[in-house]
Formats: C-alpha cells, structure tokens, sequence
C-alpha cells in the first residue's frame, strides 16, 4: 500500500470518485485520531477496491478543501452541525472533550476565561472550545502551531503548560505515561464523529459509505478498530501499576534489556512483548515464586518450562527464551483467519487459560453472533466461562476466562509504555500515534490502494 500526504495539497482537477477517491485525514498533529481514521478510509478503499490519495490536514482545512471541492470526502473526527451545508454521513464514533490543567483548579469551564489555556491550531480540540465560547464569549487560548498534540499534553503534565483540551480517549492513554494527572472537568457534550461530503456529493457514493459502516458495525471491524486505537481502560492498568513500571523501566530494565532483546531476535517477537508479560508475572524479579510452584522471570509451570527445555527456571536467561518460545508456538497454532494484533492476544489468553478455554471462548462468541477471530469480541465473552450456565455447554468446561483478558489488557498498556519509554531513553523519534498503535494500522491488507 502506497499513501500520499502533503500539508498544502495543489489545486488540481478532482476526479470521479469511481476512479480513485481523494479524502481528507487528520494530521500527525492529531495523535491517534489519525491512525484511526486512515486506517478505516483504507478499509473503505479496500472495500470498494479503489486506489485513494490522502490530504493531511487539520478539520477547519478539511471544511476549506471540501468547500473548493479538491476532495471527496473529509474524516478528519469532524462533528455534525445543523448549520452546515455539508452532508453528514453515519455517526461512528462519540467522544468526550475534558479539560486537563498541570495545576489544580476550580471544576468550572467559567473559571478557565482566567488560566493560560493552549490547543494544536486547527484541531478538534480547538472546534469543541469554539462551540463552548458561544456559552461563555470571554473564553480565550492560545492556538499552537509549534506542537502537538501528545507534545502539547507531555507539556501540560509536566508543568510547561497550565491547561490543554484532550480527547477523552486520548487522555486515557496519556495517563499511562503520566500516572498522576487527572482531568478536570468535561466540555460541553458529548461530540458524534461523522464523515462528511460536500452537499452535492455523488448520491452512490453516500449509499457506499452507509453499506460500509453499517458492515464493519456488524461484523465487529469498527468495534475492534476502536479497542486496538483507544484501548479498554476499564480492564488496563491502574495509574498504581504504571507507576510501578515506570519506575522498574529505570531502576530494574537495564539489567534484562539485552536478554529482553536476545529473546525477540530468537523469537522474532517484539522484545516490549516480552518484556511486559515478564513484568506482568514477575515484575521482573527472576527468583519470583508462587505457592503453586510456578517460578522465575517469565513464572513457568514445571511442565511448560520442561517442554521448553529450561533447566534451571530462576535462570532470567533460560526463563525470558522459554516463555518467548512458548508464545510463538500458541500463536503458531492459530487459525489463520485470525489477524494481527489480535493473532498475539488471543496467543496471550491462551498463555494464561491454555489453548482450549480460548477454543471454548471463540466457539461461545460464534454462539452469539459475534466474531470468534476478532478480540474485541471474544474478550467479551471470556468471562462467561467462570459461570455454569455456558461452561457446561462448552467442551473443556470451567475456565477463569476474567484473568486471561485482564492479562491481555494490562500486558496490552505495559507495551505502549515500554514502547514509549524506552524510545525516549534512547532520544528516538516517537511517533506521535504511538499509544494504541502497537501494529502498523495497514499491516496485512492487500495492496489495493495506490496513488492517483
């Protein structure tokens, strides 16, 4: 797949939307909003099998480039507006602005006509404080040009900065790297994300773009989009447990990188894979013990750890190998309808209630119309294998299917902040999509998309 982005993108003739579709999308300034809307304009693409050109541009150029009809299409997180002469295509996704302050402060929007408040130019962000100033015209900020928007709230918790409007999703995965910041307050209602066309759009178009989202609505695409981009913060970590590996990722991380490291190149697993399901089992204590006798860095059985061919268990070398060995050989036994990322949680569930409770938890979310290769959807059902009523009708009966998926949630935040972590300590580019997007969004979709 071949994308093409540009910041000011040229007047040039917009073609029929038959011969390749030309869409707006948010730029990198965004943060996840952009992996998660480019992602869903190459599965529309996809779907209609056409080759697509992406404009990167904030949501007040999108409304511009709409207007001079230099695009199809706009999916830049814009809302629905009453007023507007645009069409508005199905709501996909509904989200919460908060208001985040580096101090602590009076839980009032009227409060912040007094406080430095700083937004990305052209964002979101800066349209929901827009809506909010017709309730309170006295309301200022500052419209940043130099920053974005994770950058911005890297600022706010670090006290360079008082005050920044965040997507709520967003901040749920700031919170991860700055465990101690809390937002202050929501701001106005909650916003429908739509796509939106000019008014005048072709009418096959729009019925293609309604079939699209009422398909991935019921196949489960879109819900799956949504947990691998914005995450399930009702299972993951508690700003506690982040806290505990921040401060491991600088105290007890240097000691196991290289055999982190070691066991990814052998593996050819991601070594911040291994590194957070060792720190969900061990906290990377290597002489780590359970009263059921399952031991060492990676907590092996005495029957997986001789499968594995481990010696010594509380060996870190021997452990972190073998417990990377094992993953590989779960997902490895998969079947081949189920994709990444999902192949390696469904391979993390497996790790922790066995392949044949997650055999169990497929078959009962087939049972009830959901997508047995999807996580999104067989996380929801895994619980139910704790109660008799479904475990009784299932082959490999009781299974604490609860544990397995907040393993795989919590392991799920322990890579974004290793991921983050780490690439800072070594003052590599972190890209700006980095939480939630521990997959390339693209990866495996066929090559159908190309540049007009």
């Amino acid at each position: 797949m071949t994308l093409s982005a540009c910041e000011e993108p040229k007047p040039v003739a917009l073609p029929a939307w038959q011969q390749g579709l030309v869409v707006v999308v948010p730029s990198e300034e965004a943060g996840e909003e952009a992996g998660f809307e480019r992602e869903l304009v190459g599965l529309f693409a996809q779907q209609l099998q056409l080759p697509v050109r992406l404009i990167s541009a904030s949501p007040d150029q999108g409304a511009d480039i709409l207007q001079a009809r230099r695009a199809h299409f706009a999916a830049t997180g814009m809302s629905r507006n009453e007023e507007s002469t645009f069409h508005f295509g199905p709501v996909y996704r509904t989200t919460q602005f908060q208001v985040v302050c580096g101090a602590e402060l009076p839980p009032e929007v009227s409060h912040l006509v007094d406080l430095p408040l700083a937004v990305v130019a052209g964002s979101v962000e800066e349209s929901a404080l827009l809506a909010a100033r017709q309730k309170q015209p006295t309301l200022q900020w500052a419209s940043r040009t130099d920053a974005t928007m994770p950058e911005l709230l890297t600022q706010v918790a670090e006290g360079a900065a008082v005050c920044t409007v965040v997507d709520a999703d967003q901040f749920k995965s700031l919170i991860l790297l700055y465990p101690g910041l809390n937002p202050m307050f929501n701001l106005g209602a909650p916003v429908q994300q739509v796509w939106v066309t000019p008014a005048d759009a072709a009418p096959e178009l729009l019925t293609r773009m309604e079939e699209f989202f009422a398909g991935i609505q019921r196949d489960g695409t879109l819900r799956n989009l949504l947990d691998r981009h914005f995450g399930d913060r009702k299972r993951g970590i508690e700003p506690s447990e982040a806290a505990d590996l921040l401060a491991a990722v600088e105290t007890e991380l240097p000691r196991y990188r290289k055999l982190f490291e070691e066991a990814g190149r052998i593996s050819g697993l991601d070594w911040h894979l291994i590194a957070a399901i060792a720190f969900h089992e061990s906290k990377w204590d290597p002489q780590a013990t359970s009263p059921t006798n399952v031991r060492g860095m990676m907590m092996l059985t005495e029957d997986t750890a001789e499968r594995m061919g481990v010696r010594d268990r509380l060996n870190p070398r021997q452990s972190i190998r073998a417990g990377a060995k094992y993953l590989k050989l779960l997902k490895s036994r998969l079947p081949d309808s189920i994709a990444e990322p999902d192949r390696t949680w469904f391979a993390l569930a497996a790790y922790n209630q066995g392949a044949a409770h997650l055999e169990d938890a497929r078959v009962l979310a087939q049972r009830r119309g959901l997508n047995p290769d999807l996580w999104v959807d067989v996380k929801s059902v895994f619980p139910l294998l704790a109660e008799p009523e479904y475990f009784e009708t299932l082959k490999f009966g009781h299974a604490r299917g609860g544990e397995a998926v907040f393993l795989v949630e919590q392991i799920r935040d322990y890579i974004q902040i290793l991921r983050a972590r780490t690439a800072v300590a070594k003052d590599e580019e972190v890209e700006p999509s980095i939480l939630h997007s521990y997959f390339h969004p693209f990866e495996g979709m066929p090559r159908l998309l190309g540049i007009l």
